[in-house]
């Protein structure tokens, strides 16, 4: 059995197949995160954070956890469309602070041009007990993100004390998170854009 097999197999059974797995390790070192990344090349199927001498392994990344973080990415895309917004998809990559910490947004924008680090960051937690990427963002002065957490978002916005939430995005003026968790309640993908596409038009 390999070492990456067998740290996933220490976490706990997930309650349905929709259902993410986490692991923790802790305490855990920079340089002992970057050698169990190495086990994980190009595998979309795991994802690891480090925080502050604390690894999280989460296994598998799901259909319902890819399917609302790409509605998300659609409902930014309509937006920025429909307000004549320049915008730049970055997607998911690794975001790091060495020797501190390191993850991967499930999505991430940038406003008016690309730039090395996203102005948004989109995250999609199904189950509640994820680690929080926040310290990272912060670190990396993002100025906003978005958590997706058991179908309902929140806006983090960063202060000069931190992340505050907040009811309505700063990036994309006028959209509120009560309107999102409206349209990303509708079953159907394409329905819930079109859904998404009324309200910002001032017809939902």
């Amino acid at each position: 059995m390999s070492q990456a097999q067998a740290l996933l197999d220490r976490s706990v059974p997930p309650r349905s197949e929709a259902d993410e797995r986490r692991v923790l390790i802790k305490p855990c070192t920079w340089e002992r995160y970057q050698q169990l990344s190495a086990l994980f090349p190009d595998n979309k199927s795991v994802r690891l954070t480090y925080i502050d001498g604390v690894l999280e392994i989460l296994s598998p990344v799901g259909e319902r956890h890819e399917r609302h973080k790409t509605t998300l990415g659609y409902f930014v895309e309509a937006y920025c469309q429909r307000k004549g917004q320049r915008y730049y998809g970055r997607g998911g990559f690794t975001l790091e602070q060495p020797a501190f910490a390191a993850g991967e947004p499930d999505e991430s924008y940038c406003f008016g041009q690309d730039k090395p680090v996203p102005d948004l960051v989109i995250e999609v937690v199904i189950t509640s007990d994820a680690l929080s990427k926040l310290p990272l963002y912060r670190a990396k002065g993002i100025a906003e993100v978005w958590i997706c957490r058991l179908g309902h978002l929140q806006i983090h916005v960063l202060t000069a004390e931190g992340y505050a939430l907040a009811t309505s995005s700063q990036l994309l003026p006028g959209l509120d998170a009560e309107a999102i968790d409206r349209c990303l309640a509708i079953p159907d993908q394409y329905d819930a854009v079109q859904a998404f596409r009324r309200v910002i038009e001032g017809r939902g």
